[in-house]
């Protein structure tokens, strides 16, 4: 099967969800800096929303690069992404419309959360796909920062029920750990 199909089609579904969190923000109620400023905190995750999103589609370009086909339960996998991460804008939107309340701010770590785990389960299905010598199989296997990134993503979805900034923190926290591409795989494309 021909890789360039999904690619082409999560590029597009990629475009459409970060249309979706843009067409989402609020003008300032007004014309002044006093105005503007009271959007920043929205403003900040939709910030943090469009990283995370990035994050997900340039790590996921760079793991398609290793991979030479996919199959039907690639494409299932790719879809189970997708769907998550295109569940960014309603947990951004919620979060706004709530002024950060705990529930609203800790299910948009559960939606990261989901969005790590499926984009694994793509890893997964993909080496699976592409064979235990393949180059995505060679450069996948140390999974530290995944880890890493799961813990502090469940940590910081209990803060949000005493504290909702310091999740916000650490969604940032994790977000700037994966702004780098990740090397194993990018190395070998």
């Amino acid at each position: 099967m021909d890789k360039g199909r999904l690619e082409a089609f999560t590029d597009g579904v990629i475009a459409i969800i970060i249309t979706i969190m843009v067409l989402d923000l609020h003008l300032p109620n007004g014309a002044s800096f006093a105005a503007l400023r009271t959007e920043f905190p929205i403003l900040g995750v939709y910030a943090l929303s469009y990283v995370n999103v990035g994050v997900f589609w340039n790590n996921h370009h760079h793991m398609l690069q290793a991979s030479e086909r996919v199959n039907g339960l690639v494409l299932w996998m790719n879809m189970l992404l997708l769907f998550w991460i295109s569940l960014l804008p309603l947990v951004i939107r919620w979060m706004e419309e709530t002024r950060f309340a705990s529930v609203p701010t800790a299910s948009y770590g559960a939606v990261l959360v989901m969005s790590a785990i499926a984009y694994i389960f793509l890893e997964w299905a993909l080496v699976r796909c592409n064979g235990p010598d393949s180059k995505l199989a060679r450069a996948v296997g140390n999974e530290r920062k995944g880890w890493f990134s799961m813990a502090v993503y469940l940590i910081a979805i209990g803060a949000a029920f005493t504290h909702p900034g310091i999740s916000i923190a650490l969604y940032v926290l994790v977000t700037m750990v994966w702004f780098i591409p990740d090397r194993r795989i990018e190395s070998l494309s």
